[in-house]
């Protein structure tokens, strides 16, 4: 099993900046790839970036590339996602998400359906 913990959500004003963290626990050498998710009040949970642990390949959503940043810091299983020049539309939960599986294509990393195990959420709230 894998446990994933987000944290750094919070209330900022749009132009602003925010980093979530993701610490990863449990059986984390079973990890190969850990991305970010977001869902907004009454839409689908939508891809936002992932990034793979061994090459460090890093995959991004068109709405979010170039402001936001994914990395990780293997040693100590945490991943983040600087967010920066963040907007009204950017408000949702924010989850992280990890695949096990060694069988997943690049394309479809970019789909909930990859990942088996997730975080409870972090709120991030981007006001006009």
């Amino acid at each position: 099993q894998v446990q994933l913990v987000e944290s750094g959500g919070g209330l900022v004003q749009a132009g602003g900046s925010l980093r979530l963290s993701c610490a990863a626990s449990g059986r984390t050498f079973s990890i190969n790839t850990m991305g970010w998710f977001r869902q907004a009040p009454g839409q689908e949970r939508e891809f936002v970036a992932a990034i793979e642990r061994t090459s460090g390949n890093t995959y991004y959503a068109n709405a979010v590339k170039g402001r936001f940043t994914i990395s990780r810091d293997s040693a100590n299983n945490t991943v983040y996602l600087q967010m920066n020049g963040l907007k009204p539309e950017d408000t949702a939960v924010y989850y992280c998400a990890a695949v096990t599986s060694t069988l997943i294509t690049r394309s479809y990393l970019y789909t909930k359906n990859a990942y088996n195990y997730w975080g409870q959420g972090t709120q991030v709230t981007v006001s006009s």
